[in-house]
């Protein structure tokens, strides 16, 4: 078993790129316990001064598009580049279990394989569009130990892409190399968020049919946005042959410089860091809610009063409500003197 680190310790480690720390670190800001997420909370302070620097990607698309192949191949040509690549790899949690499928690290062999990247897969835990409660604390962490590139993978699924282009810079949605009615299945939602579309498996025998789907997307978009400058560029590319990365990382980082150079980089990431404080603190209310205290044990009596039909919502609100409240103001007070 590891002797548990300071935050000196941690913080030590963490800016020295000691990768057992790092994981260490990590480790710590996604712990859900009270005494832990304190200590997060003096590690982050710590870090906070060191991150900021990293280009922030988000990579999303269908299930079955090959995320974790693409970020593999791109990865591995990024760090043959000269930078370090942090990848943050969110899968779905069992709702059973709340375990997760893990299996990034199997998938990214190459990347794994390089000193100069780090891939930490974490089970999404259930948390809005299977992005993980940790996700943002981990990006800290990551850019703190001196990786310029983060890439978050989400599962594809539900709200994932909503989530994931609340925390990054530039969010890049991966189409299926496929033609015609197969576009009925994407979201407009999900295009009106991307800001660069790859589609990808454009190799062998699919390469006309990913052609087709890029000219579709291209007139999706004109339809969109209008004759918009900054509206999404759509590529084509192939995990498996190389063809067309550089071409989709060169639309990436085009659209982080013009973010930049028009000055909004900074407002997207102050934006970002609200929406960062709002899904904390409802994370621990919820945490509270789902506890062992009051406010945990009035939800769950008022669950069941709910649906006994014993008690209305609006009157279980109010009860949980109080309870809440209380609980909150005896925290708020501290641990009571000795």
């Amino acid at each position: 078993m590891h002797e548990a680190l300071s935050v000196d310790r941690l913080v030590e480690g963490v800016r020295a790129r000691d990768r057992s720390v790092v994981a260490r670190a990590l480790t710590l800001v996604e712990s859900a316990r009270a005494d832990h997420r304190e200590l997060a909370r003096d590690l982050l302070r710590e870090l906070a001064p060191g991150a900021g620097r990293a280009r922030r990607v988000g990579i999303s698309g269908v299930p079955g598009v090959g995320k974790s192949t693409f970020t593999d191949a791109l990865g591995t040509r990024l760090v043959e580049r000269g930078h370090r690549v942090g990848v943050l790899a969110v899968d779905p949690s069992s709702s059973r279990t709340g375990g997760s499928i893990l299996g990034d690290r199997t998938r990214m062999a190459a990347l794994a394989a390089s000193d100069d990247a780090y891939i930490r897969p974490a089970p999404s835990g259930g948390h809005l569009g299977g992005v993980a409660r940790a996700t943002r604390e981990s990006m800290v962490v990551l850019e703190a130990a001196g990786f310029d590139v983060v890439v978050v993978e989400t599962v594809g699924v539900g709200q994932s892409e909503v989530a994931v282009s609340g925390m990054v810079d530039t969010f890049l949605f991966l189409a299926l190399a496929r033609s015609g009615d197969q576009l009925q299945g994407i979201k407009r939602g999900i295009l009106e968020l991307a800001d660069v579309i790859a589609v990808n498996k454009a190799d062998g025998e699919h390469a006309g049919e990913a052609r087709v789907t890029a000219r579709e997307l291209a007139v999706a978009m004109r339809l969109m946005f209008g004759p918009d400058e900054g509206r999404p560029q759509v590529l084509t590319c192939s995990a498996l042959t190389g063809d067309g990365l550089d071409e989709v990382w060169q639309a990436v980082v085009d659209h982080g410089d013009r973010l930049r150079s028009a000055g909004t980089l900074e407002e997207r990431r102050r934006r970002q860091q609200v929406d960062w404080l709002r899904a904390v603190v409802q994370d621990e209310l919820q945490l509270v809610l789902s506890g062992p205290g009051h406010a945990g044990r009035a939800t769950r009596a008022a669950e069941q009063d709910v649906e006994c039909g014993t008690l209305t919502v609006p009157e279980a609100m109010e009860r949980v409500l109080a309870a809440l409240a209380g609980d909150l103001t005896e925290r708020a007070r501290g641990p009571a003197p000795g």
